[in-house]
C-alpha cells in the first residue's frame, strides 16, 4: 500500500486495519506486528494485534488475599493458571485482605492515600471526617507532650518573673513623663513589649 498523495507520494500511509484503509499523515507503527495504524487503531487492542508486546506489564490481584501478582504478557489462561498457582502455594491467606480503617470510634471509613489523615498530636492515622484531635478523641504521645511540657515551664517562668516585679511594665515606662531615663539594672533584664 502507498501512502500519500499525487503531489508527495511518500507522504503519510494507508491504516493497515482491513475495515480501515485510512490515509493518516502521522502513522503509528506497531512495535509487536511492525503493521502501520492510524491513530483509531494504534492500541493493541484496537487492532487485535496477535504479537501483543511481551513487555507489557500486567498485576493481577487475588480476589482472596488481596494480593498483588505481577505479570508480563500473558494471556488469560496463563492469568487463570498464576493465580491457582498462587492459591495452591499457601501464599493466600484471607486474614491479609482486611483493610485499615479510621480509628475514630464507630467509624468504618477504608483508609486510601486519598483519604488518610496522621494526628500530629497522636500519631494516629484517622479519616478527614475525624483529622481534628476533638474529633476521635486525640490523647497525645510522649513526644508530643515534650514540646507542651517545655512551652509550659516557660510560661510558668515567664509568669513567677512578672510576679515577682522583676520585669518592668513598658507601658507603665511609657506613661512616666518625666523625660528623664532610668538608670540600667546591673543585670540587663528582658522586656516583653
Amino acid at each position: 500500500m502507498e501512502g500519500g498523495t499525487v503531489a508527495i507520494p511518500d507522504l503519510g500511509a494507508h491504516c493497515q486495519d482491513p475495515e480501515c484503509n485510512q490515509l493518516d499523515f502521522l502513522p503509528f507503527k506497531c512495535d509487536s506486528c511492525r503493521k502501520v495504524f492510524c491513530l483509531d487503531h494504534r492500541s493493541y487492542k484496537s487492532h487485535n494485534c496477535p504479537k501483543s508486546d511481551p513487555q507489557n506489564r500486567k498485576v493481577l490481584v487475588c480476589e482472596t488475599c488481596s494480593t498483588s501478582i505481577e505479570t508480563t504478557g500473558c494471556d488469560k489462561d496463563d492469568e487463570k493458571a498464576l493465580l491457582d498457582r498462587h492459591e495452591k502455594a499457601g501464599d493466600c491467606d484471607p486474614k491479609k485482605k482486611k483493610k485499615p480503617t479510621c480509628a475514630a470510634r464507630r467509624c468504618r471509613e477504608v483508609l486510601r492515600f486519598s483519604n488518610t489523615s496522621v494526628c500530629k498530636s497522636c500519631q494516629i492515622k484517622v479519616c478527614l471526617k475525624h483529622r481534628f484531635p476533638d474529633d476521635h478523641s486525640c490523647k497525645p504521645n510522649s513526644s508530643s507532650v515534650t514540646g507542651s511540657a517545655s512551652e509550659s515551664k516557660f510560661l510558668i517562668a515567664l509568669a513567677k518573673r512578672n510576679v515577682n516585679g522583676s520585669v518592668n511594665d513598658c507601658a507603665k515606662e511609657g506613661r512616666s513623663g518625666t523625660g528623664a531615663a532610668a538608670s540600667p539594672p546591673s543585670t540587663p533584664s528582658v522586656k516583653a513589649c
